[in-house]
């Protein structure tokens, strides 16, 4: 499996953000994207996920096979929000990404306990999802990565609200990741702890 950029151009508000983007990334592949507020990062990962219509270039997925044919099938995105409703239970939010993510062709992710345990947040599942702290929020973000198999994550700030144990237990998360063949590319201001990562840096003019 091989994640391609080629010229890739993005925009924000009709204005350019960044433009000529070139990335090839194989299974067990990461890139951290880097570069000041503004820079274009967050636009980056909604172009790759087909949040966003690319304004230039193309962005494909080489050897998906028929369970994830395009970029945007084959992908995970965990952006600043944490995308769960408040007034459902964690288990009750991961049992709805589980269940709307959820593919015959993929193969299963892990259960929603197992996974709230892979975070350390076993025996909360019951609870609100409103109820929790920030980084127990980020955290059950986390966990839904965890739940429906996606080889490629595309990863905005995604240590936004961790504490420092949170932080390293995710980049052993991460690194099971990669291990097993899948691709991350992360924009981040901090060291995400991921070994041989190849480094995109976004500059203003793009």
């Amino acid at each position: 499996m091989r994640l391609i950029a080629e010229g890739l151009a993005g925009e924000r508000g009709g204005e350019s953000v960044f433009s000529g983007i070139d990335l090839a990334l194989e299974d067990g592949a990461a890139c951290v994207v880097t570069g000041p507020n503004g820079s274009g990062k967050s636009t980056l990962l909604r172009v790759i996920a087909g949040l966003l219509p690319a304004a230039g270039g193309t962005v494909r997925l080489d050897g998906g096979g028929a369970a994830f044919p395009t970029v945007a099938s084959a992908s995970h995105y965990l952006g600043h929000q944490n995308a769960m409703k408040p007034a459902l239970t964690v288990a009750e939010n991961l049992g709805f990404w589980r269940d709307f993510s959820a593919d015959a062709e993929a193969k299963p992710g892990l259960g929603v306990e197992e996974a709230l345990e892979a975070v350390e947040l076993g025996g909360i599942g019951h609870l609100p999802f409103g109820y929790l702290s920030t980084g127990q929020r980020r955290r059950t973000a986390i966990a839904r990565l965890l739940v429906c198999h996606r080889p490629i994550w595309l990863l905005d700030e995604p240590t936004a609200g961790l504490d420092k144990a949170s932080e390293r237990r995710f980049a052993g998360l991460m690194g099971e990741h990669l291990r097993g063949g899948g691709i991350i590319v992360a924009a981040t201001h901090l060291p995400l702890g991921l070994e041989r990562a190849v480094e995109l840096r976004m500059g203003l003019a793009g």
